[in-house]
């Protein structure tokens, strides 16, 4: 697999350790791929964030959410998914900071599509993505 770009949406407000965690360990991971983390590093007016966010996105091969315990309260993530589901760019989510299936999910994140944080499974679901949406060939 040719280094596929993810878009790692994530609450800004509670799960940026988590963000830097999870693109940290995916570049030293021994996994069969490379994350390029194209998220957003600092917070961006609403007009602004959403133009640029929605860009990025359409750049990307898929959204990865990682979902943690206050998900419900990440308004952004749930844009962000619509964005994605409008430009066919693939998701799935990984529970991140104690968040497991019993956890509040975003809308438009399936629960059948949010994994738990063990390098195989994200492996796995980044083949699955590169096979779905905008990137079947």
């Amino acid at each position: 697999m040719a280094n596929p770009r993810a878009f790692i949406s994530f609450d800004f407000d509670h799960d940026e350790t988590s963000r830097m965690l999870f693109v940290g360990q995916a570049k030293n991971s021994k996994t069969p791929f490379a994350i390029q983390d194209w998220s957003s590093k600092s917070a961006l007016a609403e007009a602004e964030w959403e133009k640029v966010i929605s860009a990025k996105i359409g750049k990307c091969n898929m959204v990865i959410v990682l979902v943690g315990k206050t998900m419900a309260s990440a308004s952004g993530v749930a844009k962000e998914l619509a964005m994605a589901k409008l430009q066919d760019v693939p998701a799935f989510g990984v529970y991140v900071d104690g968040a497991s299936t019993s956890s509040n999910l975003p809308a438009g994140l399936p629960r059948n599509r949010t994994i738990a944080w063990k390098w195989d499974d994200v492996a796995a679901a980044i083949t699955q993505m590169m096979g779905e949406g905008k990137n079947k060939v």
